[in-house]
């Protein structure tokens, strides 16, 4: 029996893939990173996951994990070489479980997230992950990498989402660790040592995760702002005014929605005049658990407050639902219209807020004087200090050349991220993208503690190797 049959005989002969049918499977989203693979095996429960670890364990082939293949560090394409196993968790889709009482929901990793937002609120309730790839990225995928989000300022990152873990480790054993316990302090908080390793520890097969009660209300709001400056006053009195019910505080550069209306043009900027054409916007986002009319009170008073100071220039206020998510998918366009424009230098770094004006201000400059002519487009996560801080070829580059000078680009960039005291990535992981950067970033004792960790769980070293961590 070759390789192929002792797969096939653990998940199905159709749910093993190879040859030209594995192309999509060993793609990044960015189209960034091409990999080769024995094959793509598409386990259809949690014991054949641990299977076909098993397996690769016994065979020393190694093992990726792959949830909806949206990443944007490479951390779910194999390498070159042909060797590993893609371990594709996309059948593994069920809602398992959902307890109103308890607040919490099981799902498999292989769940759309759109799919288990609507599994909850068909329930009552609310589960507060949310992102632009909502309908292709899936659950296991989030909790590999940590995702953010819009709504990490009043719900936290996926890692604050989520009470316990179902995982396959690197020898094919199953943790069943899914009680949905919000206090259980009886040793090494295991959950959260795999959730962010972007499966180079274990597989990530179910998740019982935090419910929360759906707001009776919510307002949107786009704000069109001088700077960044006035974007961070604003953030403040948004947090005093709102306390907890500020659910989201997004920052959008001007040039960001030049480019959604440009490859888009049914979408529009909710402006006339000079409000069209600033520089900067914020969507900002109140949730709230009493009454619209209480809502929108606040919503009104605390954003007349901003325009009466000057801080704000302009502000439109969506008066329904559909308003609400034409301005969220303004934001959420950016991203697809980036890649529609051609390749960019991504960079998802994380900034103390206090000082994220400065930052920009004084990386644009370096790079403007660095490589002349080349695009900023920067957005993001203000409430939580998140931004995307892409680098795009403008007319200056072709995408060719820009691209070669990505080790450059990524060295200024990620240096000022290090003065500001930052990180160089917030939500998106590291993957293959970060991986050599990290030790010239990370603190050397934790580093050191991170290949300890990686040594005693994956001694092998088959899970999702090339990723994360420089192992020798």
């Amino acid at each position: 029996m070759n390789q192929y049959e002792e797969l096939a005989e653990i998940v199905g002969s159709e749910h093993v893939i190879t040859g030209d049918d594995a192309v999509s499977y060993v793609t990044d989203w960015r189209g960034r990173y091409q990999g080769r693979a024995l094959a793509v095996v598409r386990p259809g429960s949690t014991e054949q996951v641990a299977r076909v670890v098993r397996w690769c364990a016994a065979n020393a082939v190694p093992v990726v994990p792959q949830g909806g293949n949206t990443g944007l560090c490479g951390g779910a394409t194999p390498d070159d070489s042909g060797s590993a196993v893609v371990v594709s968790l996309t059948r593994m889709n069920a809602i398992r479980s959902i307890d109103t009482d308890n607040d919490t929901l099981v799902a498999e990793a292989g769940c759309i997230l759109q799919a288990v937002q609507q599994a909850a609120r068909d329930a009552g309730r609310l589960f507060p992950l949310s992102l632009a790839a909502e309908g292709s990225c899936t659950l296991g995928g989030n909790l590999a990498t940590n995702a953010g989000g819009t709504q990490v300022l009043r719900y936290g990152n996926a890692r604050d989402l989520v009470l316990g873990l179902e995982v396959v480790t690197a020898d094919g054993e199953i943790w069943h660790g899914l009680r949905g316990l919000r206090k259980d302090n009886t040793g090494y908080d295991l959950r959260n040592l795999f959730m962010g390793s972007e499966g180079t520890l274990g597989i990530i097969t179910a998740a019982s995760v935090k419910l929360y009660p759906m707001p009776v209300a919510q307002c949107t709001a786009l704000l069109a702002l001088n700077s960044i400056e006035d974007a961070v006053t604003m953030l403040s009195l948004a947090r005093s005014g709102f306390g907890a019910s500020l659910t989201g505080f997004e920052l959008i550069a001007g040039s960001c929605l030049d480019g959604v209306v440009a490859c888009y043009p049914q979408q529009r900027i909710p402006f006339e005049g000079p409000s069209a054409t600033m520089p900067w916007y914020a969507l900002l986002e109140l949730s709230d658990s009493e009454s619209a009319d209480h809502a929108r009170e606040r919503f009104e008073a605390v954003i007349g407050q901003a325009l009466e100071a000057g801080f704000v220039h302009d502000a439109v206020i969506a008066e329904n639902i559909t308003q609400s998510k034409a301005l969220w998918h303004l934001r959420e366009s950016i991203p697809l219209a980036e890649k529609a424009f051609g390749k960019s230098i991504k960079h998802d770094v994380s900034i103390p807020v206090s000082r994220m004006a400065e930052f920009v201000q004084v990386t644009n400059a370096a790079l403007q004087q660095a490589f002349p002519g080349i695009e900023h487009v920067i957005f993001g996560h203000l409430g939580d200090g998140n931004l995307h801080y892409n680098v795009a070829p403008g007319k200056a580059f072709s995408e060719e050349t820009l691209l070669e000078k990505q080790p450059q680009v990524y060295q200024l960039v990620h240096d000022s991220v290090h003065r500001f005291n930052g990180s160089i990535s917030a939500e998106h992981g590291v993957g293959q993208l970060k991986r050599d950067y990290l030790p010239l970033y990370k603190d050397p004792v934790e580093l050191a503690l991170m290949h300890k960790i990686k040594q005693a769980l994956d001694p092998k070293g088959i899970m999702n190797p090339g990723k994360v961590l420089v192992v020798n």
